[in-house]
């Protein structure tokens, strides 16, 4: 199997699905910022490179490139905001912020590994994961700046899951509250978190185990005839109502 390059790889989400990659014997390559969990998530992993750097640096993609070899299996871009805020109080910098860690992020990443991840495709592509959210299909007040950043990265998805085919398939998953460090702003308040629990069908949040079930199942062969999709992980929130 060829090398997974996982950005975000050290926690939430990414480190989630970094463990199910390993299990499913995948080489994996992490990128994030913080040196030292960088170290703990290769020590667990085993057969594991790193790349410790911050996607706003537009150097970084670079580097991982040269980094992480010249053929690759896939590509996971686990890093995002939760920037959430009225509409007045939103400001540019805040706007930009989350479009260039979410967005353009996400275009930098799939750009500098294109080559490597046609050159590793083999019969059933290279699988890339990018993440948006609930709330792009959904619509939700407060959510104006991440919206659009990863309403960005569903329209990037399938512009680039067009072009890149066939040897590269590139699918979107779309959470909804999940219980991540990311998140930890929202759902440490936990009255308020199981009131957002119980708008969703199946009556909890979800977990770091939940999305990265479906994100490591399509970077796999498994998921060969499966491109330019944009899944829900999210309690039946973005399609079902149980209350009226």
């Amino acid at each position: 199997m060829e090398r997974v390059v996982i950005y975000g790889g050290t926690g939430g989400i990414g480190l989630a699905t970094a463990r199910m990659l390993r299990t499913r014997g995948y080489p994996l390559h992490l990128v994030a910022r913080d040196a030292g969990r960088l170290e703990a998530a290769v020590a667990e992993l085993g057969e594991t490179g790193f790349t410790a750097g911050n996607v706003t640096d537009p150097n970084l993609f670079a580097r991982v490139a040269e980094e992480a070899g010249d053929r690759l299996g896939g590509l996971v871009y686990a890093v995002g905001t939760i920037n959430l805020a009225p509409l007045p109080k939103v400001t540019a910098e805040t706007a930009i912020d989350d479009f260039r860690i979410n967005a353009l992020g996400a275009f930098l990443a799939v750009q500098s590994a294109a080559r490597a991840l046609k050159a590793g495709a083999g019969e059933a592509g290279a699988g890339v994961v990018l993440f948006s959210t609930v709330a792009v299909a959904q619509g939700f007040a407060h959510h104006a700046s991440v919206a659009m950043a990863k309403g960005a990265v569903e329209g990037l998805a399938l512009s680039l899951a067009a072009e890149l085919a066939p040897k590269i398939r590139i699918n979107v998953v779309a959470p909804s509250l999940t219980r991540t460090p990311l998140a930890e702003g929202i759902t440490r308040n936990e009255t308020l978190a199981s009131g957002i629990a119980a708008m969703h069908a199946l009556q909890r949040l979800g977990t770091a185990e939940d999305v990265a079930a479906l994100a490591s199942f399509l970077v796999s062969a498994e998921a060969a005839y499966m491109t330019g999709q944009i899944i829900g992980v999210d309690g039946g929130r973005s399609q079902l109502r149980t209350k009226g």
